[in-house]
């Protein structure tokens, strides 16, 4: 249960950073005994592998925060955010090294399902994340985009530290995150609204 918990946690963080839940259980498994990696998983805590996690996290904070390409950014990391939550929950469950060394076994024998379960999770949350940017970016002129992508890595990070440390308030932290997705859609669905009305009043207005 509790490995279920760890990763739904980090894949739905993946979903908000790609990097942070990585270099978060790359770190607590090299330098802590909090985390130990499954034999096929143990490359994450690498060094080399840690350098390019955190080489790659800081491209994304900056592209995260400045307005328009923090958008063509999302459409990039659709692809990247899905396959790191994938990595992220197959690492802390049983999925081992038939990933690499045999694939054959690693379809047939079902070590694929983990992985997936984290694909998905991770895209529904980026999802979420890719629709919300936009209309945060249009309400506040751009001058959102930072303060909600600090917000994210912050949540990310948090989920990432709650799902290896205290994997049962993954379920609040997940509640919380639905939530906020639900108030920005409904923010992109009355902004929406707000302009079709403007608009239909402007083409009233033009034919008298």
């Amino acid at each position: 249960m509790f490995e279920i918990l760890t990763g739904t946690g980090l894949a739905a963080s993946s979903g908000l950073n790609a990097y942070i839940p990585l270099l978060t259980l790359g770190l607590l498994s090299r330098f802590t005994d909090t985390v130990t990696l499954p034999a096929g998983w143990q490359w994450l805590d690498g060094g080399w592998a840690l350098v390019i996690l955190a080489v790659l996290l800081t491209v994304e904070m900056v592209a995260d925060k400045v307005p328009i390409v923090d958008s063509m950014n999302d459409v990039v990391q659709t692809v990247v955010r899905p396959t790191a939550g994938g990595l992220a929950f197959g690492a802390t469950t049983t999925s081992d090294a038939v990933t690499v060394s045999d694939p054959g076994s690693f379809f047939s024998g079902g070590a694929w399902v983990p992985v997936a379960v984290g694909v998905v999770l991770a895209l529904v949350v980026h999802a979420g994340k890719a629709t919300a940017r936009p209309a945060v970016n249009a309400a506040s002129g751009g001058f959102g985009a930072p303060v909600v992508s600090v917000l994210e890595d912050a949540a990310a990070l948090g989920m990432s530290l709650l799902a290896l440390l205290a994997p049962i308030l993954v379920v609040v932290a997940l509640a919380a995150l639905v939530t906020f997705f639900w108030w920005a859609l409904r923010k992109v669905r009355a902004r929406r609204r707000r302009k079709a009305e403007r608009r239909a009043i402007h083409s009233q207005t033009s034919l008298r």
